[in-house]
């Protein structure tokens, strides 16, 4: 078994999913237990300012092997896994040499991982998948990406002839509900620039990502006997429904790809007097983005002319914005990835992200931050897996990457030779 398989076991094995709608961070007590782990085994690797501060953010560094001074890169991945499906008692399954065919992921419901529905497994015939077992997440979004800066973090600090300039490591709680940079040490932290490993496919190399937000729609309604409430009543789940069928039908995630935007209706619940809807809105474009804000808030309005009373309540809030504009001074961080993935046989692939990471917060923050892949697929649900030839790829990457990075500091260097044990 290989090293960052090996990592990557252990850490799904922890139940980390964070909870919306939280104030406190991290948003569940659960995910203290990881990183407490981490801190752990980091410093048994001899990993130097190893930390975890009272939100539960880990900080540690991999001090330089090198004197000349240079830029100090950063690695930053989350240990939370989504609210948007079960992460307790994640039952990995290995399937070697997969033969390109229907997987089983569950004999008692018969659910079948199916490249007729999942067409990229085919891309990893011969390979060996990590799956579920059809009953929860997985957690490669983002226990792949932790794996692997932990394996490669490890094999730096046993071999400290290899050159290098300092490397920082951040793990943070609470992405998966936007609040993985709340409380992230910028300034503290000390890298001049950084990588998340977020990402997902091999290849995957993004520097441009949604700008977002969130809507909470609040509906008052009056609820009267039906049987006398001829132009009394006023059902809050009926004016919910209107509300939806407001938003432009196209603008749904199910219609939408690449760098179109969208309005997700992501909770629905109530009843005749009190309904609630969960919005998140994204766009990459910032023009587009604020237009979409402008729609919600029309159509709010126009429910609220229309029943009065306050009928209607909304509350937006920006997440996060797209990073385009913070890293394009800074491209190198995209050249230096591309080469590296070419060098070591991968395709890189620069895609926008349709989602966010934690760079994009931190981007913005001062901390130049482009997302490389972990090499997993269908996060977020039963469906989802990970070759383990691309978990071992990653590490490649990242040990080229520095490499990369120490390359900037000497004139001249020796190859890094990244031998990944099986």
């Amino acid at each position: 078994m290989s090293d960052v398989l090996s990592h990557f076991l252990k850490y799904v094995s922890f139940d980390t999913q964070s909870k919306d709608d939280v104030e406190a961070v991290p948003s569940t007590e659960k995910q203290r237990i990881l990183a407490n782990e981490l801190a752990l085994e980091l410093k048994q690797m001899h990993a130097q300012e190893v930390t975890v501060d009272e939100h539960s953010y880990v900080y540690a560094t991999i001090p330089a092997t090198i004197d000349k001074k240079g830029p100090v890169l950063g690695l930053v991945a989350h240990m939370d896994t989504s609210p948007a499906f079960s992460g307790t008692y994640v039952k990995p399954q290995i399937i070697k040499n997969y033969d390109g065919g229907d997987i089983l992921l569950n004999k008692e419901t018969g659910l079948l991982l199916k490249p007729s529905d999942f067409p990229d497994l085919l891309k990893y015939k011969g390979q060996d998948l990590v799956t579920t077992d059809g009953t929860t997440l997985l957690g490669a979004d983002d226990k792949a990406g932790v794996a692997e800066i932990m394996t490669m973090a490890e094999y730096l600090l046993s071999h400290p002839e290899i050159p290098h300039g300092t490397i920082r490591i951040g793990f943070t709680p609470d992405e998966e509900v936007g609040r993985g940079a709340d409380f992230f040490d910028v300034k503290g932290f000390g890298a001049d620039v950084a990588y998340t490993v977020d990402g997902g496919g091999l290849g995957e190399l993004e520097y441009e990502n949604f700008n977002a937000a969130s809507a909470k729609v609040q509906i008052n309604g009056s609820s009267i006997h039906p049987g006398s409430s001829k132009g009394r009543m006023k059902n809050a789940l009926l004016i919910a429904m209107e509300f939806q069928s407001m938003l432009p039908v196209a603008e749904n995630p199910m219609y939408t790809e690449g760098y179109e935007g969208f309005f997700h209706l992501d909770g629905m619940s109530g009843t005749v007097e009190e309904a609630h809807l969960n919005y998140i809105i994204r766009d990459h474009s910032k023009e587009k983005f604020e237009e979409k804000k402008e729609i919600i808030t029309r159509v709010a309005e126009y429910l609220n002319q229309r029943y009065r009373d306050k009928t209607v309540e909304l509350a937006l809030k920006d997440s996060y914005y797209n990073m385009k504009e913070k890293i394009e001074p800074h491209m190198y961080l995209i050249d230096i990835a591309k080469e590296s993935m070419e060098e070591i046989g991968i395709e890189p692939l620069v895609t926008p992200i349709r989602g966010g990471t934690d760079g994009a917060r931190l981007s913005y923050e001062g901390l130049p931050c482009p997302n490389l892949c972990t090499g997993g697929y269908n996060y977020h649900g039963k469906f989802e897996f990970i070759p383990v030839q691309s978990l071992e790829k990653v590490v490649e990457l990242l040990l080229k990457i520095v490499e990369k990075f120490s390359k900037r500091n000497l004139k001249k260097t020796d190859n890094v030779s990244c031998l990944i044990s099986r």
